[in-house]
């Protein structure tokens, strides 16, 4: 015996009703996603590198400082000191020039890696071999964003995948980007989303 489901009232609106207007004609504007993100041409956000990356760099800075410090001391001290004959005596201050030109040298090219998202594109800053390298994908060369909870993966549109490097902040990046690609039309898969 085949039981007939009963109709339910009202649940199904009927054809006769004719066209409704639909969201655009009657706000004006056109219907995005919540989380959709276009940002402003004049927008760039940067994530630099995590601090773990910049230790030796930070390490490296603060021995230059004690070398510098103590160049500063033996120049400003007594002659009969040890410091001032092993630094000043023995002509030992082009060698602490070099040091600390080094360091700093050395912590400024440690900061130069990392990733800006901006309206045209993702532009990824790393270091090959000691020497900066940039690379830049506007949004038209990105088909797919893979996203984990602090990973980017991007799918390229000659089917190559470019990871972006590790960066401080990035809950942040992986949460913009995931707003931004939207925005521009670019799918996105989530991969650490709760069940």
């Amino acid at each position: 015996m085949a039981q007939s489901q009963p109709d339910l009232p009202g649940m199904i609106e009927s054809a006769d009703e004719g066209d409704r207007p639909s969201i655009t004609e009657v706000n004006g504007t056109v219907a995005r996603f919540e989380m959709a993100y276009n940002p402003n041409p004049s927008d760039r956000f940067v994530f630099g590198p995590p601090t773990w990356q910049r230790l030796p760099s930070l390490l490296f800075l603060g021995f230059a400082a004690v070398v510098a410090g103590a160049a500063l001391l033996a120049h400003s001290g007594s002659s009969n000191t040890s410091l001032y004959r092993f630094i000043v005596a023995e002509h030992r201050t082009p060698l602490v020039f070099v040091i600390v030109i080094a360091a700093v040298a050395t912590f400024i090219r440690s900061g130069l890696r990392g990733v800006i998202v901006t309206r045209d594109g993702v532009e990824m800053r790393t270091l090959a071999m000691g020497f900066p390298r940039v690379k830049k994908y506007r949004w038209a060369q990105i088909e797919r964003v893979i996203l984990d909870r602090e990973d980017v993966l991007l799918e390229l549109w000659n089917g190559t995948y470019e990871r972006l490097p590790k960066v401080r902040e990035g809950e942040k990046m992986v949460d913009l980007l995931e707003r931004v690609a939207v925005g521009r039309g670019r799918q996105v898969t989530r991969l650490d989303r709760r069940r």
